[in-house]
This record gives C-alpha cells, sequence and structure tokens, in this order.
C-alpha cells in the first residue's frame, strides 16, 4: 500500500462508492418511471436515404413530407355511417396512426404542442381552401376522428403535425381523399400578393418581408404579419393556440408545408407576447428550399372566431 504524501487529504473510498452506487440508482431508477407511452426513440426513426427527419422548432423551415419517408403510417377512411366525401357536405373521418413496425400512435404517445395532441393540415389541389382540424381519439388504439367539409371538389391532402414523447420533436405523415360534387363555395379566388392587404370585416391584414424585398430559395427570411382597423381602431387578435396567429406555408404540389409560430425579439426565441392592440405586428422566421408559388395562410382568431387568411408568395432563385 502506498503512503499518502503529506498534505492531502485522504480518499474515503467508501463514501465514494456509496455516492456512485446511489447516483446510478437515482438514474436508472428515472429511467424506469412510467411515461405513459410503450413506444421507445427506435420507431420514430426509418434508416436509409431520403428519411423524414423530426424538426427542430427553433430552425423554422419547408417540410418536404411527401418526397421523405416517414416513421409513421397515416390512412383515412369514413367514419361508419357517414355519408362520402362532397363538396359543401360534411363527413366524419377516421384516421389510423401507427409506427412504421405497426404499434398504434394515441394520446398518450403524443405530447401536446400548442394546445393540441395532433393537428391536421388539410388543403385542397388549388390551394384555395385549407383548414386547420384537431382530431379526437377514436374508439380503437391508435385510431382518431374528426369532420371535415370540403369547400371544393378534388384530392385534397391531409398532412399530420405532432411530436412523440420518445423525440420530443415533430413528425408528419400524410394521406388524400377525394371529394366528389360540385364547388360549394369559392373560398379565395385570388389570394392577395404579399405586401398587399387582405380584409376580415373593418380589419385590414397584411403579410410581407421584413426588408421589403424578395424571399429566396434556400436563404432564412423573416416574414411581417400585420394589421389595422380601417377607421383606425383596434384589432381584437386573441390567442389560437398560444398564439397570436399562425402561418402554414404550401407549395403548388402540396410537397410539404411549413407551419410556422411567430417570434418573441430574437430568432429562436417563441415566447408567446400580445402585440399592440391598434397596430399588431407578428415576424415569422422561415427558410424555403425551393424557388416557385407558393400560398401562405395567416390563422387568427378574431373576436372569438378563427379566420383563415390567405397570402400568395413567390419564392425567388
Amino acid at each position: 500500500m502506498h503512503a499518502v504524501p503529506p498534505g492531502l487529504p485522504r480518499v474515503n473510498w467508501r463514501a465514494v462508492a456509496a455516492l456512485t452506487a446511489g447516483a446510478l440508482a437515482l438514474y436508472f431508477g428515472f429511467r424506469a418511471l412510467p411515461t405513459g407511452t410503450n413506444l421507445n426513440h427506435m420507431d420514430f426513426r426509418v434508416a436509409g436515404a431520403n428519411a423524414l427527419e423530426m424538426c427542430d422548432p427553433t430552425r423554422p423551415q419547408f417540410i418536404p413530407v411527401v418526397a421523405s419517408r416517414s416513421p409513421v403510417s397515416l390512412t383515412l377512411r369514413p367514419f361508419a355511417g357517414s355519408p362520402p366525401p362532397t363538396a359543401g357536405r360534411p363527413t366524419r373521418f377516421v384516421l389510423s396512426l401507427t409506427t412504421a413496425g405497426g404499434f398504434p400512435i394515441g394520446p398518450v404517445d403524443l405530447l401536446t404542442v400548442h394546445t393540441r395532441k395532433l393537428h391536421l393540415l388539410v388543403i385542397d389541389p388549388t390551394l384555395r381552401d385549407y383548414q386547420h382540424l384537431h382530431p379526437v381519439p377514436g374508439r380503437v388504439p391508435g385510431e382518431w376522428e374528426f369532420e371535415h367539409t370540403p369547400a371544393l371538389a378534388g384530392v385534397y391532402r391531409v398532412f399530420a403535425d405532432f411530436a412523440p414523447v420518445v423525440t420530443g420533436r415533430g413528425l408528419y405523415a400524410f394521406a388524400d381523399y377525394t371529394a366528389s360534387g360540385l364547388a360549394a363555395a369559392d373560398p379565395a379566388v385570388a389570394a392577395p400578393a404579399t405586401g398587399d392587404e387582405r380584409s376580415i370585416g373593418p380589419w385590414l391584414f397584411r403579410l410581407a418581408t421584413a426588408d421589403g424585398g424578395s424571399v429566396r430559395a434556400g436563404v432564412a427570411s423573416t416574414l411581417v404579419f400585420s394589421g389595422r382597423e380601417e377607421a383606425g381602431g383596434a384589432v381584437p387578435l386573441t390567442l389560437v393556440m398560444d398564439a397570436y396567429a399562425h402561418l402554414v406555408a404550401f407549395d403548388g404540389e402540396r410537397s410539404g408545408f411549413a407551419h410556422l409560430h411567430p417570434r418573441g425579439a430574437t430568432p429562436g426565441d417563441y415566447t408567446v407576447a400580445a402585440p399592440d392592440r391598434h397596430r399588431p405586428v407578428l415576424r415569422f422566421d422561415l427558410t424555403i428550399p425551393r424557388p416557385g408559388a407558393y400560398v401562405v395562410w395567416a390563422q387568427v382568431n378574431l373576436q372569438n372566431q378563427e379566420h383563415f387568411i390567405p397570402f400568395s408568395l413567390r419564392v425567388m432563385p
């Protein structure tokens, strides 16, 4: 046994071993605590190229959902006894959400993000009819139910936006369904161009770039959403899903989408702060990889009624 040099404290190895054992017990104890979900991190991974990566909320971007392989499978069917999808008529759907391994994904497997477990972004082929829906859990594990009334005939695309408990990051899937019949309404004949105003009753809203220039493909941009009242009165924006506005951007091919939330004073800060009552201004960070024509839908709550406002956006090379 080596002698301890003068001046150095003697190590109590029994105490060190006890502390180490206690720390390991706490670590494995916390790991063993039930989270409610029986799924694990690997259930939401896809090996190989072209796999859909989980989204980092601090880097808002356009997600190429259709071209990517998702670890989640989504299927749709009309609810038993519900009429077939027809323009102008509500149809109740059953949505099945499972992992690539066939395990059902229910409420306990998903985080609550912006007040909901599961978000559906539903868009028609012309990008003129957009709705944001929230399904409720069905009777069978992995099944969810929702109602949708298409305004137009055609093949509607349903994007699902959610975050598994075991990963804590956003994932996506999609499915299509066909609505028959004639157009029941013409929701938006032409979306106003970025920089122009769109009226909702006495309120006018505008979407523009922060610097007044163009949005460039692959370059981080900031979109500014603002509002005013015609006579200079208040714009009664209230929270919708924990934000004072949401933006969703679609390309013409509906290859994916970007779901954006207003940021705070700096990029990466998404603290909810009330905007000015008379001149609300909200900023949204965005990166779109490809040039082309896009439609950006703003979702707001005015006097406890939700509105969807479209704006056209040209992304330059």
